[in-house]
């Protein structure tokens, strides 16, 4: 059996005026998402418990199979174990992104879509003034970075309990009442309030501005937690998997339950990523792997600019570029099974991830169709299917219900 899993993420949201009253998964035009409904079922499952945070971090690890209510840990240490870092007990991660604040406005969480290059400039300003002792800004993608607290040379003063707001969830809103709170909090601030010194007059920025480009203004540290232990899903599933995604979130998230990441060039994890290229690594992929699973960023990030159009296009090339494709290449290997899910809901009228159900569609050998034909949200809210638990439609998925 040949398993493919397919996220578009943050591809459910809520009816639009700009989209005649439609959501954007009903706007777009998704000919191979609908045949998969037509040969399969559909359902909705909430990956996001409201207890957690309604982010990628949750869902993604709710969507792969693992209960996010006794497994997630934080988002930063995921996003370590992307990039081979080893934490010990008394370690934390913490997400650091590059934003730009101005007039305590969250102008842009990405600072203007920053370079890794760029980043990894300022980064390094960051560590010869603010690092050492323990601490270390670690370089990831773009404005994605990481800081690190290491225990054993400096005690954290930092618990669970600390809360901080990740940026996209503050686009174009006041920051003023959204840092860091919690055990610890303090010392954040300080960094980040410290950040805006080290970078105003780098030259980085300086180029930026130079170039019409908004400057990345400081630190958002969020995120924080330490590294989680997740059962290989060879082990709890069956299938060996592969991950093909642009975002360390999926490639952490990968390394945890001892997938391998297959890198894709022209995967921006952004609307320009090459979605063409994609499927044809996931095909390729099918030869050595009992499952592949692909993760496409693009909708989550037209969400949070509140781009419907760009939404809506999104959706469409992934249909196009990856579900279709790779329908067909399923269908002469044999036995097979589809699976076609985002992890969360991402509002375009409010710019941010929301707790909620997303639409599942599943096909393959041995799931009988339903009655319904087309991959969209009201769709799915028509089905009888559910999993309120989000991370048993793994299972379901698998043959292990």
């Amino acid at each position: 059996m040949k398993y493919v899993i397919i996220i578009p993420d943050g591809a459910a949201d809520e009816p639009q005026d700009l989209l005649g009253g439609k959501t954007p998964l009903e706007a777009a035009a998704t000919p191979a998402m609908d045949a998969i409904v037509k040969q399969g079922v559909i359902a909705t499952a909430c990956h996001t418990p409201k207890s957690l945070p309604a982010g990628s971090e949750v869902g993604n690890m709710s969507l792969l199979g693992y209960d996010p209510l006794t497994n997630f840990t934080g988002r930063a240490p995921i996003e370590a174990a992307a990039q081979g870092i080893q934490l010990a007990p008394e370690d934390w991660a913490i997400r650091c992104n590059l934003v730009t604040v101005q007039d305590q406005v969250m102008r842009d969480f990405t600072a203007d879509h920053i370079s890794t290059e760029e980043a990894t400039e300022l980064l390094a300003a960051a560590n010869e003034a603010l690092g050492g002792d323990g601490l270390q800004f670690v370089p990831g993608v773009s404005y994605r970075n990481l800081l690190l607290w290491r225990g054993a040379e400096r005690p954290a003063p930092f618990t669970m309990d600390l809360r901080a707001t990740p940026p996209h969830d503050l686009t174009d809103k006041s920051v003023k009442n959204d840092f860091p709170r919690g055990p610890g909090s303090d010392v954040l601030h300080e960094l980040m309030a410290a950040s805006v010194d080290v970078f105003a007059d780098h030259p980085v920025n300086k180029r930026r501005i130079a170039a019409g480009k908004l400057p990345a203004t400081n630190v958002w540290l969020w995120g924080i937690g330490k590294t989680p232990t997740l059962a290989p899903f060879a082990e709890a599933y069956g299938p060996r998997g592969a991950m093909i995604t642009a975002v360390d979130l999926l490639r952490g998230l990968a390394a945890l339950v001892g997938w391998p990441r297959i890198e894709v060039p022209g995967a921006t994890g952004y609307l320009d990523t090459d979605y063409a290229a994609k499927g044809r690594y996931a095909i390729d992929a099918l030869d050595d792997h009992d499952l592949v699973c692909v993760h496409v960023e693009a909708p989550d990030e037209a969400s949070h600019e509140g781009n419907a159009a760009e939404k809506v296009k999104a959706i469409e090339e992934i249909d196009r570029h990856v579900v279709a494709p790779l329908a067909e290449a399923l269908a002469n290997r044999g036995d097979w099974r589809m699976m076609i899910s985002p992890d969360h809901p991402t509002y375009l009228a409010t710019k941010t991830h929301t707790h909620g159900n997303v639409p599942v569609a599943m096909a393959g050998t041995g799931i009988a169709p339903d009655k319904f034909t087309s991959y969209d949200d009201p769709t799915a809210a028509a089905s009888d299917l559910a999993f309120d638990e989000g991370w048993r439609a793994m299972g379901w998925f698998v043959g292990k219900r």
